[in-house]
């Protein structure tokens, strides 16, 4: 465990000759029942940076995994891997199959902050990927990892499995900042990266042609909603529609959430009727077959803070600054339920892997955890001191203790916050029971037969949206880790097969090995070849009995 003290220059900010920009007290690892998760690598922008513009973008970070290059699309005549380094990069790339990547979004707070660089190296992997000479004359063909991240006007995107702390790419916006970004691994025509701006512009990209160009400015863009056409309040959130076969989402500040199609021209701009009820939920579609986007989502009147889909893209939730969850069932467009924080605004949501269990956090420094079966919420989660920033299911995690039957089925969640801490959270079904009807002390029977049990007895109609149940009736789960991971507040959290990477709103990534693979990485590259091809472990296959009424 190394403390530095870090060395800063006149203007305040720490220079970069500090190798360890570790502040006190900070360590480079912690603790969970498994097992030590370590700092492998860190990522961040480069040290000249200027912050000022921070106030209007905080860092979001999006994984992706580029596959092999199909081999219809005819190579560049540079642009041809040698079986050798394409083993090579195989073995190095630290993340299992189909994983996608996981946008994560916060929105709110205040406060500006000190621009930190330097980094803590510790560990390097056996085998890196960071053989790539310069961008300028490196090809990026092959398979590959990649971290992409927002910080001020510029997009930046880093190498995932390289010890490097710099990005490899930096993708300069004049206008307006980027501020959220999704991938998608599946995306048939190559265009896979999508990235909505502050201005509202939304724009698709090939991810590897932005890899292999030079320069500093999107190549091969197609452009949507060009110069705020259709809405001009910001992006706020933006996702692939899963198995959508190019079909994507935008959520705006305004509190409508537009649907476009990519194989349709950006240009084709769509007229959508006046919005009669500004507080109802209603949907538009676009009157010309030619028009994107093809549909407009009118949530409700106020900011979407974030938007999630189910994995197999069923469902669609929604989070915003009303303090309301709302679930819509996608291809129907319509609202199935939905829910209202303690209080405050919410800032973040996360699907569990088989659909069942949604996360909400927000201003009440809470965890809220959603069942789809009982449509209402499960139990609630306390232990951050501050803004539930960014929420995660570990769909890579199983319980040591799980004998398989599935009896007892555990989650484990993960939760960052502008308390700058890490919380890790085990959900065991067999925790989450149905209080029982008692007086509670001090109370007064009235209350035992009242507003407790309607909580429980029944399930809400279709449509309806709650208030938020008493505190007291809802079981309350604490936290299996606390780590303090950052000097900033976080603003996002990923979960890969081998690691957990903390992102904070300043644009400094940390990603964190998990017990058992910063040890041995060398033997684990090997198996990490075998692994690469099966898909994302579903939960479902454990959930035998899980309808616990």
């Amino acid at each position: 465990m190394i403390h530095s003290s870090s060395n800063t220059n006149s203007n305040g900010l720490m220079s970069s000759s500090s190798v360890n920009a570790q502040s006190p007290g900070l360590k480079t690892y912690f603790k969970t029942p498994e097992g030590r998760y370590k700092l492998q690598y860190e990522k961040t922008h480069p040290p000249g940076l200027l912050h000022y513009a921070h106030g209007k973008a905080v860092t979001q970070a999006t994984l992706a995994h580029l596959k092999d290059k199909p081999s219809q699309v005819s190579p560049s005549p540079t642009s041809s891997l040698s079986a050798g380094s394409g083993v090579r990069l195989a073995a190095a790339r630290l993340l299992g199959g189909g994983n996608g990547s996981r946008a994560l979004s916060f929105v709110g707070g205040n406060g500006s902050s000190k621009a930190l660089s330097g980094s803590s190296r510790i560990g390097s992997l056996a085998t890196s990927s960071s053989s790539y000479s310069t961008p300028a004359t490196s090809n990026y063909d092959g398979k590959g990892t990649y971290l992409i991240f927002n910080v001020g006007d510029t997009l930046f995107i880093s190498d995932f499995n390289s010890q490097d702390k710099d990005p490899i790419k930096s993708i300069h916006f004049s206008n307006s900042n980027p501020v959220c970004h999704a991938f998608d691994p599946e995306a048939k025509d190559g265009h896979d990266l999508l990235i909505g701006l502050n201005s509202g512009d939304v724009y698709s990209v090939s991810l590897r042609q932005q890899l292999q160009d030079t320069g500093k400015k999107l190549v091969g863009a197609q452009h949507y909603n060009k110069d705020g056409s259709i809405n001009s309040s910001r992006c706020t959130s933006i996702a692939w529609v899963p198995d959508g076969d190019g079909a994507f989402v935008v959520a705006h500040a305004d509190g409508n959430l537009y649907v476009y199609e990519k194989s349709k021209d950006g240009a084709g701009d769509s007229i959508f009727p006046v919005i009669k009820e500004q507080t109802q939920f209603s949907v538009a579609h676009a009157r010309s077959s030619k028009s994107n986007p093809v549909a407009r989502w009118h949530i409700y009147q106020g900011s979407i803070n974030s938007i999630a889909f189910s994995s197999d893209g069923t469902y669609l939730a929604t989070v915003g600054r009303d303090g309301y969850l709302r679930v819509f069932d996608y291809s129907k467009e319509l609202l199935i339920c939905g829910g209202k924080s303690y209080y405050g605004a919410l800032l973040c949501c996360a699907w569990s892997m088989d659909g069942k269990y949604i996360l909400t956090g927000g201003e009440d420094d809470l965890i809220q955890v959603w069942s789809m079966e009982d449509r209402k919420v499960v139990a609630w989660g306390e232990g951050h001191s501050s803004w539930v920033s960014g929420v995660a299911f570990d769909s890579y995690w199983s319980s040591p203790t799980s004998d398989g039957t599935g009896e007892n089925v555990v989650y484990r969640f993960g939760s960052v916050g502008q308390d700058t801490q890490l919380l890790l959270w085990d959900l065991a079904m067999d925790e989450i029971v149905v209080p029982l009807r008692r007086v509670p002390p001090g109370g007064s029977p009235t209350f035992s037969t009242g507003s407790q049990s309607s909580h429980w007895d029944s399930i809400c109609p279709v449509g309806t949206l709650q208030p938020a149940p008493s505190i007291r009736n809802v079981p309350k789960i604490s936290p299996v880790v606390a780590h303090r991971v950052h000097v900033e507040p976080l603003s996002g959290l990923i979960f890969t097969q081998e690691s957990a990477v903390t992102v904070c709103r300043e644009g400094h990534l940390k990603i964190w090995m998990r017990p058992g693979y910063a040890e041995n990485q060398s033997s684990n590259s090997e198996n990490l070849l075998a692994s690469s091809s099966k898909d994302k472990p579903s939960l479902s296959a454990k959930v035998v009995s899980a309808s616990y009424k």
